[in-house]
């Protein structure tokens, strides 16, 4: 048994109904491809691979990396598993032969990094269809605004895709337990197809403007004139908490037309 590394932020999955819905939710397949974040042991690994499918695992720790070579060996020689050493955050899909919307993503993450890897992937220019992804339960919650109230978190993820909240996963069913309970957080249909007549810097320079000063009325914060806001249907005391992705959309292009 390897020891988790706290420096990596490892906490292996250890509960086997937890790791069968999540190959159920990625809706794997024979012939799918699955890139895989952090296989650590393998458990997670060994059931995508049991669906006939394809895995590509990416492993940054050193001391894994012998011990998945050997105990997916069979499947590496048929060509169904292959295993990249190195960090994810430098990880190109292109140059592993992953194509647009023909990869699915599937990753028990360190927490410090679920920001990043959601940027990374739903702004790349080669997308994967989805992303099922073990994150904190707070991040899970945020991104599909649970509370009612959206974030720059929330609306950067629905430009995308269409995130789903699975179900909530305890800390015991981790080794080592982290400090919180996690979530398995699914993001389908993952496209660049919202930002088809529309610019993403523009969309996303907007939207982080409009949170700037959250507590401030959107009106004042972006400058609108109650005429823009009118057309968007968006009340004149709102928030940008209170903006739904369409209406964020309608802001910009409207902007646009204005300036």
């Amino acid at each position: 048994m390897i020891v988790a590394k706290k420096s990596l932020g490892q906490n292996f999955l250890t509960n086997g109904a937890v790791i069968n819905e999540i190959v159920k939710v990625t809706q794997v397949a024979e012939e799918d491809t699955v890139l895989e974040i952090g296989p650590g042991e393998g458990v997670l690994t060994e059931a995508l691979l049991a669906t006939g499918a394809k895995v590509v695992a990416v492993e940054k720790d050193d001391r894994l990396i012998a011990l998945l070579n050997k105990k997916f060996s069979d499947y590496a020689s048929k060509g169904l598993f292959k295993l990249v050493h190195g960090d994810i955050l430098e990880f190109f899909p292109k140059e592993h032969d992953l194509k647009v919307g023909e990869y699915k993503v599937v990753a028990n993450i360190p927490y410090y990094i679920t920001g990043l890897i959601l940027r990374q992937f739903l702004e790349s220019d080669c997308q994967p269809a989805s992303m099922v992804l073990m994150v904190q339960k707070e991040v899970a919650e945020r991104v599909i605004a649970k509370d009612g109230k959206e974030s720059i978190l929330s609306i950067s993820v629905k430009a995308y895709g269409e995130p789903v909240y699975i179900r909530t996963v305890s800390r015991e069913d981790f080794e080592p337990a982290p400090n919180v309970d996690s979530a398995v957080l699914l993001i389908n249909n993952i496209s660049k197809n919202f930002f088809e007549n529309l610019s993403e810097n523009r969309f996303f320079e907007v939207v982080k403007k409009g949170f700037g000063q959250k507590r401030k009325m959107l009106k004042g914060n972006l400058g609108l004139s109650e005429e823009i806001m009118a057309k968007c249907d968006i009340p004149v005391k709102a928030r940008a908490e209170n903006l739904n992705l369409n209406q964020w959309k309608c802001l910009v292009q409207q902007m646009k037309h204005e300036n």
